[in-house]
């Protein structure tokens, strides 16, 4: 193994993982991450995988691994939540993890087997609550990110003069999945070794639906639930004043976290590194009846993102900071507070794969997207070459006109579908 060594394939490794969708500077920090949780060839593997999914014969031209090594590998690899394997075209495929959401996530679900949690919470912490991580992701404006708002459904007005999409109910998420999954969340499992852990919610309140289940369910990373007990979740969640924070798509929701305010990485985005953007609001926002108001506090007191403050006996709603969840609304007592639909429309990613492209094209790393062999001259100077292009001043802004984001991705669309890849286009 001396050879992989001494090319430093944890310095390469971290390079793959900053092309992806997360942005992972590398330092002293990640660099222990990487140590602990990848052997040198697994190391190697995956930071000579290409980033998109991939079937084993790529994967065997492009790493240069016999085959019947590169899927015992593989097999350690996903079961560990490393690397992602996706049912597509009748085979499966594979692709690295992210860091989020991914390898954080998965490697604080694993339950089997001898396991060295409360290290990993302290090295996921020592990187992850650092000021480089949080710039690099949120520090230009981006608004596409993992996850959004999901409005409890119980806050919505009962005489129905809202228009509720399907696609802002989590009523939805559950009614169309095929199949349904929960599984410790991460969040509160690294806050409970960490010794931060204020809250009585079960860790058990990650849950899951669809292809992001499977994934879990075949990798003894969640268990495999009905919907009745998912709905009993969804419940329990909503007397526990917890936040719906969703996959952000509107179609094939992948996953939804119950989060609380004292654990949540994402919500801690907003309320300790002062990102407002690290989480993608509801569609609504939560407004006072003042003439109703006896002045508890409760409503401030649950909020997520601190943005109710009292004034004397009064609630006072700060609009650019509230989410939308409902949570206030549900909560209060004597039903002082209400939903009401937000000026400007929220309108999330249709699918994961226009997440993925729109994420990247942030981010800066399409060019990895499009051009994703490590080995190949030519991609490696198309990736620079893109990634040059982005950066551009001009360029940055033309991007950010919602109009030209949506002729990019029928392009992009149009490109998939005349390589055969179609079927990527519904993940």
């Amino acid at each position: 193994m001396g050879h992989l060594a001494a090319k430093d394939v944890y310095k390469e490794l971290g390079g793959k993982l900053d092309s992806l969708t997360c942005r992972v500077p590398y330092n002293k920090a990640f660099r222990a991450i990487l140590n602990e949780l990848y052997t040198e060839e697994e190391a190697n593997l995956v930071s000579s995988m290409p980033t998109g999914l991939s079937n084993l014969e790529r994967l065997e031209k492009t790493t240069g691994i016999a085959r019947e090594r590169l899927k015992a590998l593989l097999e350690t690899l996903t079961s560990k939540g490393l690397v992602l394997d996706l049912w597509v075209q009748s085979e499966y495929r594979y692709s690295p993890s992210p860091l989020v959401i991914g390898i954080f996530e998965f490697t604080l679900m694993r339950t089997q087997g001898k396991l060295n949690t409360k290290e990993w919470a302290r090295l996921f912490h020592d990187y992850m609550d650092g000021d480089a991580f949080w710039n690099a992701n949120l520090s230009h404006g981006e608004k596409v990110q993992v996850l959004r708002t999901v409005a409890r459904e119980e806050a919505f007005p009962a005489e129905g003069h809202l228009e509720i999409l399907d696609y802002e109910k989590a009523s939805t998420f559950i009614e169309q999945a095929k199949l349904c999954a929960v599984s410790i969340c991460a969040c509160r499992h690294e806050k409970l070794h960490l010794g931060t852990k204020t809250c009585d919610v079960p860790l058990e309140t990650c849950t899951s639906f669809g292809f992001a289940a499977d994934y879990l369910i075949r990798h003894d990373l969640a268990r495999e639930i009905g919907k009745p007990e998912m709905r009993e979740i969804f419940t329990a969640s909503r007397e526990q004043g917890l936040v719906l924070c969703a996959d952000n798509v509107q179609r094939k929701v992948s996953y939804v976290c119950h989060c609380c305010k004292c654990c949540c990485s994402a919500l801690s985005g907003i309320t300790q590194h002062g990102y407002p953007n690290s989480v993608v609001t509801s569609g609504f926002l939560a407004k006072t009846t003042e003439d109703r108001c006896i002045g508890c506090g409760l409503c401030a007191k649950l909020c997520p993102v601190n943005a109710i403050r009292m004034e004397g006996k009064r609630a006072h709603i700060d609009g650019e900071s509230c989410l939308g969840c409902g949570v206030c609304v549900v909560k209060c007592g004597r039903k002082t507070l209400r939903l009401e639909r937000r000026p400007q429309r929220v309108i999330p990613p249709e699918t994961m794969f226009e997440k993925v492209i729109l994420q990247a094209l942030e981010k800066g790393t399409l060019g990895g997207q499009f051009f994703d062999e490590p080995k190949s001259v030519t991609h490696r100077f198309l990736r620079a070459f893109v990634g040059g292009f982005l950066r551009l001043d001009p360029v940055k802004k033309a991007l950010a006109s919602d109009t030209l984001r949506s002729g990019f991705l029928k392009t992009v669309k149009a490109g998939v579908r005349l390589q055969g890849q179609e079927e990527l286009l519904n993940l």
